[in-house]
């Protein structure tokens, strides 16, 4: 007993226990407030100190995972320390009201997951499709959206769709439209492609789909944390994100959003604890009541309150500093990335569209004289985390950038790449 209490008051005080990885007290690892009397870089180089990325390299890999701030860390920390210090592990319904209002939504309208992988099954399975009915797809899907309605269309006999994305939001949207035929029941794409970083318009594709009855599914991996995102404004029916990559939270957490209008409509396949409205094993035959009248059905069992706590602080830390203040940054981030590519243009070809619109938080490139496994291994060894994609035979590297990053950081990878690449 007394060796375990003083396991318990160690991991509380912060003190380095052999085999994990501590970091300090949760009072000593508290982020300190947003100074918002400071301005541009002064501002953003002042938020950086919060996160505990390793200085040892440049991570611009964020469409991956994005490193968390102190501020999440200490969530975690304080929420598993109380949790297995009391053995109240507690109810999340505090945390779904408020990582619902993150994303402008209904409480009764979110479903906590895991991933973004997870709330694409749950909408692709749950949707009401038959044999020949069509749902159109893009031909840059992660997996993660590709191989669930890849499945459906297997066992269950739908028609994928699927097109080469244009490089802007007004041909996409008429390329879109021109898809459309009797039998498209669902528009199942990404808000911002995993390959390109290209953002599809999803407010006037949505209006669209809607007054065709068509519903819209979206892939929204790289949509929370990266737009000011108000899922009612956006007019989507499914939006499935994680908090894991531009949220800056925890891994193995997600959302789905089922917009409250059509939620009987989308089937339930997987359920328990807190999915229904009561069950009972010795009627005969034995009852089932029905589920709850909201997108809960679809969080099935017990969750992790520790990550959804880190969620949350995620969420908050956005909050403070300001939605629109983030997505600003992160604009003006990608739009200097990409100039600073553009006078490269004898080196690389930029697969990304020139628009702005059409572009958030990622870039991407092609080496002309290299291949791109080489070129990405050279990069990498100059000091740089950034991300091969082999993803829809592209062959080329993807940079995304987020809050954390810096113009003279960019400008270091610039110099690297334009060394690399000869």
């Amino acid at each position: 007993m007394k060796s375990r209490r003083s396991f318990i008051q160690k991991l509380g005080a912060g003190i380095a226990i052999p085999g994990l990885v501590s970091f300090s007290s949760p009072t000593q690892i508290n982020s300190k407030s947003i100074n918002h009397s400071l301005q541009g870089d002064e501002f953003w180089n002042d938020i950086r100190k919060q996160f505990p990325l390793n200085d040892s390299r440049i991570y611009l890999n964020n469409g991956t995972f994005g490193p968390s701030p102190l501020a999440v860390l200490d969530a975690l920390q304080s929420s598993f320390v109380e949790t297995n210090t009391s053995g109240e592990y507690g109810h999340i319904e505090p945390e779904r009201e408020k990582l619902a209002e993150f994303v402008g939504i209904k409480t009764s309208e979110i479903s906590l997951t895991h991933n973004t992988t997870e709330g694409i099954n749950i909408m692709c399975w749950g949707l009401p499709l038959k044999a020949g009915d069509e749902v159109i797809i893009t031909l840059h899907e992660h997996v993660g959206n590709a191989l669930p309605w890849l499945n459906r269309a297997k066992l269950h006999g739908i028609v994928l769709k699927p097109f080469e994305p244009k490089a802007t939001q007004a041909e996409n949207l008429d390329l879109i439209k021109s898809l459309v035929t009797p039998k498209t029941k669902v528009i199942a794409i990404p808000h911002i492609t995993c390959t390109t970083g290209l953002v599809f318009p999803i407010k006037e594709i949505s209006a669209f789909a809607r007054s065709k009855g068509i519903f819209t599914a979206i892939d929204g991996a790289h949509g929370a944390g990266t737009f000011d995102l108000n899922l009612k404004d956006l007019g989507c029916d499914l939006y499935a994100s994680s908090y894991h990559k531009w949220v800056l939270g925890p891994n193995g957490t997600g959302f789905l959003y089922v917009r409250e209008e059509i939620l009987e409509q989308v089937q339930a396949y997987q359920v328990g604890a807190y999915s229904d409205l009561g069950w009972d094993m010795y009627q005969s035959p034995p009852e089932f009541k029905g589920y709850v009248p909201t997108a809960h059905r679809f969080d099935y069992g017990s969750q992790s309150l520790p990550m959804m706590k880190g969620a949350v602080a995620a969420a908050d830390f956005h909050g403070e500093i300001g939605k629109g203040k983030i997505e600003t940054r992160i604009r003006e981030l990608n739009q200097y990335l990409f100039e600073g590519l553009s006078e490269m243009n004898s080196q690389l070809d930029i697969l990304s569209s020139s628009e702005p619109e059409s572009r958030i938080s990622m870039v991407t490139f092609k080496a002309k004289n290299m291949g791109y496994q080489e070129a990405a291994g050279l990069i990498s060894k100059e000091g740089f985390r950034i991300r091969q994609v082999p993803e829809s035979k592209l062959e080329a590297i993807r940079i995304s950038t987020h809050i954390y990053n810096s113009k003279t950081e960019i400008d270091s990878f610039l110099e690297a790449t334009k060394k690399v690449l000869g």
